[in-house]
């Protein structure tokens, strides 16, 4: 592409009133009015002084602003450009919003928790979130923390964890079914320091009974790493109604479950590197799982104990040192096991290791916030930062839900693709018989599904 005039045919001014940059966030704020985000927010926050004044309003001002990209509290600035004031009312300096997000203590961020929780089931009404999954398909709930990199000594709750980053932990539970991107269900902010399971059950507690409300009747695997893997954390799942897939550690009990499994009882599995023998039908590969019975948490009183299988997957340990063609006196395994209690008449040896392999999805939502409003936490007041993590959330889910609307391949992109393509729309506004439109760009590479989003949340008026 080259620049199609000389340097002095060209200049440019800042006074046009009626262009807007984000102009797909005319329909996505409309899809949260009607999710009822303003509403819930005036219900359940009682923030204190005039700095909570129309705590709605401000709610829904940094939902917006997260949509369209804003990772600070002075990119809030983006919603008063243009012609943005006749397309939205109230659009709140980034002074104002800090100072509201400053006023929040921790029992203001668990209101904010019960809108996020009443808002992603709003949506889940207007938007398909989990699809249809049949009758006999999981809904899964996967549960990790994440570290959110800050620098300085001002940032109350900082510290060093477990990645040797100095930063603040965000545990997260997410929700996906087959062929869907996932959702979140719950949130917590965490000292930069806090043990990865600290405040786990209660937060997988909260996570179920969100999911209560946005689908009801399906069966729900949760899905945890090996951080969890804890009487509290698994007796949350069931006691949620779930089943649990969970990586365990390689304790004593753990190694001598694993030697007791007959070599017989090892099946080839897909993996890397891995090459299907058609003639055989069989994978011929170096990764093998097995499983056995097994009773977590034996040490603990007999009712608490959880009896359910130890699947186990098997990789040959190699020796770099080991000259090709020099065979080993007797080969050495590493093992990765997983503690499940769903039913082998449900999931398989191979589904259950497979099925478990793909928690990794979570990552996927943790990279996404860090991709947008979780690129920073703006404040140095631990609870503004965690009120700023509840809108994160709020705005990831409203995203995902508009990139369902528009269909296609938005069903499942990244949020940072949704706000590229459908989000970050110019357009001109432009009044006729007291009637707004919208002029935007011609020949714009996403207008299909762009106006299928608009069209959902602003049906077309039929002919009398």
């Amino acid at each position: 592409m080259q620049v199609s005039h000389k340097r002095a045919s060209v200049s440019v001014s800042f006074d046009e009133p009626n262009l807007v940059s984000v102009a797909g966030l005319l329909p996505v704020m409309t899809l949260a009015r009607d999710a009822g985000l303003q509403e819930l927010a005036d219900e359940w926050l009682s923030v204190p002084t005039d700095k909570g004044a129309n705590a709605g309003l401000k709610v829904a001002a940094l939902v917006a602003g997260m949509v369209a990209g804003a990772d600070s509290i002075d990119d809030m600035a983006l919603l008063r450009h243009g012609g943005m004031k006749r397309l939205f009312t109230a659009g709140y300096a980034p002074s104002t919003l800090g100072s509201f997000l400053r006023s929040f203590t921790f029992g203001h961020v668990r209101q904010l928790d019960a809108v996020a929780s009443r808002f992603l089931a709003n949506l889940g009404t207007l938007a398909p979130l989990l699809g249809s999954p049949g009758a006999a398909d999981f809904v899964f709930v996967d549960v990790d923390d994440t570290i959110i990199e800050v620098h300085g000594y001002a940032k109350q709750g900082s510290g060093y964890g477990y990645s040797g980053v100095r930063g603040l932990n965000a545990l997260l539970a997410t929700v996906s079914a087959k062929d869907n991107a996932p959702v979140i269900l719950a949130q917590r902010l965490r000292k930069g320091a806090a043990n990865s399971a600290r405040g786990a059950k209660r937060l997988i507690t909260d996570a179920l009974s969100t999911l209560r409300r946005v689908q009801t009747g399906r069966r729900v695997l949760c899905r945890f790493d090996s951080a969890y893997y804890g009487h509290a954390a698994v007796s949350a799942a069931l006691a949620g109604g779930a089943e649990v897939s969970v990586t365990v550690r390689m304790d004593p009990a753990v190694k001598r479950a694993i030697t007791g499994i007959p070599e017989a009882a090892w099946k080839t599995i897909e993996y890397t590197d891995a090459v299907f023998d058609e003639t055989t039908n069989i994978w011929v590969s170096k990764a093998e799982v097995a499983e056995t019975v097994f009773t977590a948490f034996s040490s603990r009183k007999k009712d608490e104990q959880i009896t359910g299988r130890l699947v186990v997957r098997r990789i040959p340990e190699l020796n770099p040192k080991t000259a090709d063609g020099q065979e080993t006196l007797f080969e050495t395994h590493r093992h990765h096991a997983f503690f499940t209690t769903v039913d082998a008449a449900v999931l398989d040896t191979v589904g259950a290791d497979k099925t478990h392999r793909k928690h990794a999805i979570i990552e996927q939502v943790n990279a996404d916030l860090k991709d947008s409003a979780l690129a920073h936490m703006p404040s140095g007041v631990f609870a503004a930062n965690s009120a700023w993590l509840v809108a994160a959330v709020m705005a990831y889910n409203l995203t995902r839900a508009a990139g369902l609307l528009a269909a296609g391949h938005f069903g499942k992109a990244r949020t940072g693709t949704i706000r590229r393509k459908l989000i970050h729309v110019p357009a001109r506004i432009a009044t006729s018989a007291r009637r707004i439109r919208l002029h935007l760009p011609e020949s714009w590479p996403w207008q299909t599904p762009w106006q299928a989003l608009f069209d959902h949340l602003y049906p077309p008026q039929q002919p009398a």
